[in-house]
């Protein structure tokens, strides 16, 4: 089953790629890795939620826009690379805007994890990953998502 049917039967479509708000490109490709800009929960151009997790958004709200984050890095891959020929996760970096004192920073994070799983699989879809708490994040997001990719030789 291609990547574009198995966004299918779990209900998403691949978004268009969102145009980089600074010096950067979305994603760059390196021998048969791929390497993308953080991403951030953009939904029609817009972010789904603002705020800091634990205070403006809840954790459950957070994870499921880790999710969009991770739906916008495969968008970005589409760019340089043809998806069906991602072969595995390398490593999902994982940014939480959140409140002093929250720490239920991995349970968002699992948002990106778990959808990328479902996509790629039990084995090509796990993956090394960081899951950090930040102060502070780009249009006041609540969480920003990266991510590794290795191709197909």
């Amino acid at each position: 089953m291609s990547v574009q049917e198995k966004l299918a039967a779990l209900g998403l479509t691949l978004p268009t790629a969102a145009a980089p708000v600074a010096a950067y490109v979305p994603a760059v490709k390196i021998g048969n890795l791929i390497f993308t800009a953080g991403q951030l929960p953009v939904v029609d151009g817009k972010l789904g939620k603002e705020g800091k997790v634990g205070i403006d958004t809840t954790p459950e709200d957070a994870k499921k826009m880790a999710e969009i984050c991770a739906l916008n890095a495969l968008a970005a891959i589409s760019l340089v690379a043809d998806l069906d020929q991602i072969e595995r996760v390398v490593r999902v970096g994982g940014f939480v805007n959140c409140a002093p004192g929250f720490t239920a920073i991995p349970g968002v994070v699992n948002g990106a994890s778990e959808f990328l799983i479902k996509v790629f699989g039990d084995v090509n879809g796990k993956h090394a990953r960081t899951a950090v708490g930040v102060a502070e994040l780009p249009l006041n997001a609540p969480v920003e998502i990266e991510l590794i990719m290795q191709l197909k030789n």
